[in-house]
């Protein structure tokens, strides 16, 4: 048919079971209007867009990775708003794309194969593991294991095969760097508003509710922007700085590239500086350690090792910004005698007695919020953990901590690895090596705070964990086509 010759608008309308369609759907929104207002409304307007999300993700199952990442970032802000369970819509969004995947197999072939890895191997030991722990006959909650064991093992186990599937390609990483940096600015301006404002209704009504017993300390707001909390935001920030950081020293070829690197990686340190969080400092410090190593440069090595000494003697034994409360908070953390320091001290010293003869922990989700919810009654339930490591070591014990220190350390090394001995492609190199500094720089964070599977530092070290393995790949990809161009 001939283009002019096809069906407008008006003339489709003259189609009866469209017009027929058009005035009961008028119907039901009118109908729901006058029965629910406008509770009705913003309802039916959710499920148009959870119907077109649906849809998209049918189409094109790789939109719902894109979909995850932009998730992580406000899931759990968005409960301060909207009091929904919208936690599981992680969880609902990684089924959907599971879904998606099983029918488009049957007019495609899905590449399965491509998630054959060491990588997917060692995680899903560790959700094995987690699974296993359900039959721990310390464990008194079902529900509590249910709800933590999904930031503990259940997205990193759902998340990484799919990335390596659906977001694979050299094209999908330079992609994630865009939306994580422009969601990262998104953040810091979010906790700059805070700030320099005050925070709003919804965020007042969230620190009536307890939160600010972890967020007001002597009158002083710590910054939590749309995160879960200021640890979260703190730790975020600074990985975003690390990693930008690294981008930006690194990009040589495109000024406009580069400028937004730079900009990220300044806004990602002012961010972790106004958050009020000392353990976030591990981040930029750590991350700046792990460069070091990477380089295998002795001069570069003694020139940021003279740059660490001076950082460490500038917070722990001067008192020069002193009058600064974010410079005085930090300075905190470089206090051996910190009383908070020696609480957290002597809460391991308990837990280390009490796991003694408990090897395989006191159960997912005994300690923490979860055992606060589901069993307040129990010892480890009220025995504040505070570190991420802790969690695990009490929830799942010395043998569950050794396996998941062992498994981080192995995917952490393994990146290491890509940038030392095995990628050639200059800027791939760069790009792997913030992804490994970053991730290092959360692991040393995480024994401050629960930040590493918290979103939206989960999905970020997900998708980093699986280019960090198939960055060789992609090299020699690269090299391929360098060499055909030539």
């Amino acid at each position: 048919m001939h283009p002019f010759e096809k069906p407008s608008g008006s003339n489709r309308l003259a189609n009866a079971y469209s017009l027929l369609f058009i005035l009961l759907l008028t119907f039901v929104i009118s109908m729901l209007l006058v029965k629910t207002g406008i509770i009705g409304f913003v309802g039916c307007i959710g499920l148009i867009i959870t119907v077109g999300i649906v849809y998209a993700i049918f189409n094109n199952p790789k939109l719902g990775i894109l979909l995850l990442i932009v998730l992580g970032f406000f899931v759990t802000g968005l409960a301060r708003y909207v009091p929904l369970a919208w936690g599981l819509t992680i969880d609902g969004l990684l089924i959907l794309i599971y879904v998606a995947l099983f029918f488009k197999g049957f007019a495609h072939k899905i590449p399965w194969d491509k998630a054959k890895s060491p990588l997917t191997l060692v995680v899903s030991i560790w959700m094995g593991y987690i699974l296993l722990e359900m039959g721990n006959p310390e464990a008194q909650s079902k529900e509590a294991w249910f709800y933590a064991m999904r930031g503990v093992a259940l997205y990193q186990w759902l998340s990484i095969p799919l990335l390596f599937v659906l977001f694979n390609k050299e094209k999908d990483l330079n992609t994630f760097f865009i939306i994580w940096g422009i969601l990262s600015v998104l953040g810091t301006l979010k906790g700059f508003q805070q700030f320099a404002f005050g925070v709003d209704p919804f965020e007042k009504r969230w620190l009536d509710q307890g939160g600010a017993e972890t967020h007001i300390l002597f009158g002083k707001l710590r910054v939590f922007s749309f995160y879960s909390d200021a640890g979260q935001f703190g730790a975020s920030q600074g990985h975003a700085g690390v990693v930008f950081g690294i981008l930006a020293l690194f990009k040589k070829d495109n000024f406009k590239l580069k400028a937004f690197f730079i900009f990220v990686a300044l806004a990602g340190f002012f961010g972790m500086l106004i958050s009020g969080t000392r353990g976030a400092i591990a981040v930029p410090a750590l991350g700046g350690i792990m460069l070091l190593i990477l380089k295998k440069n002795l001069k570069v090595l003694i020139l940021g090792a003279i740059l660490g000494i001076g950082v460490y003697i500038f917070f722990a034994h001067t008192t020069i910004g002193q009058g600064n409360a974010e410079i005085r908070r930090m300075r905190t953390a470089f206090d051996p005698n910190e009383p908070s320091l020696m609480v957290r001290l002597e809460n391991q010293k308990k837990l280390k007695g009490y796991l003694a003869s408990r090897p395989f922990g006191g159960g997912v989700g005994a300690t923490g919020n979860w055992g606060q919810r589901f069993t307040p009654h129990t010892f480890l339930a009220n025995t504040a953990t505070d570190s991420w490591y802790v969690m695990i070591w009490a929830d799942t014990g010395q043998v569950g901590l050794t396996y998941y220190l062992l498994m981080l350390f192995f995917i952490l090394g393994t990146g290491a690895y890509h940038v030392m001995y095995k990628l050639k492609d200059e800027w791939l190199k760069a790009q792997i090596a913030a992804l490994t500094c970053g991730m290092a720089g959360i692991m040393m964070a995480s024994y401050g705070n629960g930040v590493f599977g918290q979103m939206p530092t989960g999905i970020l070290m997900y998708v980093g964990m699986v280019f960090m393995f198939i960055s060789p790949k992609i090299d020699r990809w690269k090299q391929k086509t360098t060499i055909q161009l030539h």
